[in-house]
C-alpha cells in the first residue's frame, strides 16, 4: 500500500533543500522502497549545466548507494520559485529520469506520481512514461 500523501509531503519536503541558482526551478523526489524506506531528493544544478542532477536521481542514487535497489513508486514536485504548493504544474520526470528508473523499476509496477499538492496529482506506471524502454533485457538479445 502506497500512502501517496505522505510521498507527496515528503518530496515537497525534500524541494526546500533544492539547489536552483540558475533555473530557480526547485524539484523535489520521494523515492519508495520495497522495505518502506523513503528516500529524499532535490535537483542540484551546477555551473557547467550538464553535472546538473535532477532530483529523481539523486533519490535513487542516495538508495543504491545505501544498498536499496528494489522500489515501488515516487512522487516528484517542482516549480519556478516562489510559486507556492498547489498553484503550479505538475512536474514529470526527464527523459533522463525515465531511463534510470528503468534500470531499477519493474515498467509495469513501479508507479511515477506527479504531483501539485497532495489532493492534485497524476499517477502512472513507469511503462505508460517510458513506452519501448530500453533495459539490460536488451542487451541479452
Amino acid at each position: 500500500m502506497i500512502d501517496k500523501k505522505l510521498l507527496i509531503e515528503k518530496a515537497f519536503e525534500a524541494q526546500t533543500f533544492s539547489y536552483a541558482p540558475y533555473s530557480n526551478f526547485n524539484v523535489g523526489a520521494a523515492l519508495l522502497a520495497a522495505d518502506g524506506t523513503i528516500y529524499q531528493g532535490c535537483n542540484i544544478e551546477n555551473a557547467a549545466y550538464t553535472p546538473t542532477n535532477c532530483a529523481e536521481r539523486t533519490a535513487i542514487f542516495k538508495a543504491i548507494s545505501e544498498g536499496n535497489k528494489e522500489f515501488v513508486a515516487i512522487a516528484i514536485v517542482g516549480n519556478k520559485a516562489g510559486i507556492k504548493q498547489g498553484e503550479g504544474d505538475y512536474c514529470a520526470p526527464c527523459a533522463v529520469c525515465r531511463q534510470v528508473m528503468a534500470e531499477f523499476c519493474d515498467l509495469d509496477t513501479f508507479k511515477v506520481i506527479i504531483a501539485k499538492d497532495t489532493d492534485d496529482y497524476l499517477e502512472h506506471t513507469l511503462g505508460e512514461l517510458l513506452p519501448l524502454a530500453f533495459t539490460g533485457k536488451n542487451l541479452d538479445k
